[in-house]
């Protein structure tokens, strides 16, 4: 990606008042964050959604000088940005309507494995939860699983922790920029993530950790996973704003179950009793749900009978068996159709056991 490319994807987010919605809409009907910049008044004004004060802010263009500042600190720091039609931008994010239009990821984990879950729960765990954390990591560790959460004090720690010494890729999801840490007291944590993992933010160096960040954080959670753990939480807090999140984005549910009467417990036993999250003792629980114990050659073949594919996934998979190799630049020239809408059909095409992917960004069905 050109410096100049990304100059106009890093602006875009920077102009206030459009937000993640309103600036996917810009780019489809423009084409590009740069045609934006240099589109007209009066068309801009067109767009729906798109009113007087956000056009005057895109005309006026100032936003780009502080672009160029983040695009210094990300080549000094091995950043990788990920604009979300970026081909390793998290496909699952794809479908949520208010994902982030640009991501920052600093590590070496893939934002689109096979498998995700989420672990979170209380900054204030107890060692019934802290165990049961462990436990679940524990009975994941051979499915191969990635754990995502938010790098909090309590059960998040926890996931990370078991997840880097059981040697499974974790991702921290933070509600800052990648020039901080919080809490300061996970950064050694943080360092041994980035090798086998990774961080990930949607926030502009110099963004402090204030509290409005972090259900913006939880929704990047409740979006890049297959299923989510809620280990211990009261009835308010951010394990709960990202379940019901996941809810919201069709993602599977589950609660390790607490004690009656128990502050820590009032979550969870919530989630269950309304019919929220599905009743979890252990990973070997949550991977029955999933599906994740059968044989893969079972579920292809099973799948590759019954499943439903959209008209783009149908033209994709023709395309990939009638090259038997191909590369997903050659799938967006090809087929016509723009790099988000192929990564999401990839995804689901790998996900049905319809594809394969190989190595350097092949795929073969």
């Amino acid at each position: 990606m050109s410096n100049d490319e990304l100059l106009y994807q890093i602006g875009l987010t920077l102009i206030p008042g459009i937000g993640d919605v309103n600036g996917k809409r810009l780019v489809a009907y423009c084409g590009s964050p740069k045609a934006i910049f240099g589109e007209k008044r009066q068309s801009l004004l067109k767009i729906p959604g798109i009113g007087q004060s956000a056009v005057n802010r895109i005309i006026n263009q100032s936003v780009l000088k502080r672009a160029e500042k983040e695009i210094a600190f990300i080549e000094k720091n091995s950043i990788s940005p990920l604009f979300f039609t970026n081909s390793d931008y998290p496909a699952r994010l794809l479908n949520c309507e208010d994902g982030p239009l640009m991501l920052y990821f600093l590590g070496q984990a893939n934002l689109n494995p096979a498998r995700v879950v989420a672990i979170v729960g209380t900054r204030r765990a107890t060692n019934y939860g802290k165990s049961s954390c462990n436990e679940f990591v524990e009975s994941l560790r051979d499915k191969g699983v990635q754990i995502i959460s938010g790098l909090a004090y309590g059960i998040d720690s926890c996931a990370h922790r078991k997840a880097v010494d059981s040697g499974i890729e974790t991702i921290g999801v933070l509600g800052h920029g990648l020039d901080r840490l919080y809490p300061a007291q996970n950064r050694k944590l943080a360092e041994k993530m980035i090798r086998k993992g990774g961080l990930l933010t949607e926030f502009l160096t110099e963004t402090n950790p204030d509290r409005e960040n972090f259900p913006k954080r939880n929704r990047i959670v409740a979006g890049m996973i297959d299923a989510v753990i809620v280990i211990e939480s009261d009835r308010k807090g951010g394990a709960l704003i990202t379940a019901e999140l996941a809810n919201s984005y069709n993602r599977d549910v589950f609660a390790v179950p607490g004690r009656v009467g128990d502050e820590v417990s009032r979550g969870c036993n919530f989630l269950i009793k309304t019919n929220r999250a599905a009743l979890a003792e252990s990973g070997n629980d949550v991977a029955y749900f999933m599906g994740w114990d059968e044989k893969p050659t079972q579920r292809k073949s099973q799948k590759s009978l019954f499943v439903d594919l959209s008209e783009d996934e149908r033209k994709i998979l023709e395309m990939i068996k009638e090259k038997g190799e191909i590369g997903i630049d050659t799938l967006v020239i090809d087929s016509g159709l723009p790099s988000s809408k192929i990564a999401a059909a990839l995804l689901n095409l790998e996900f049905e056991g319809l594809i394969e992917s190989l190595p350097g960004k092949l795929y073969k069905a």
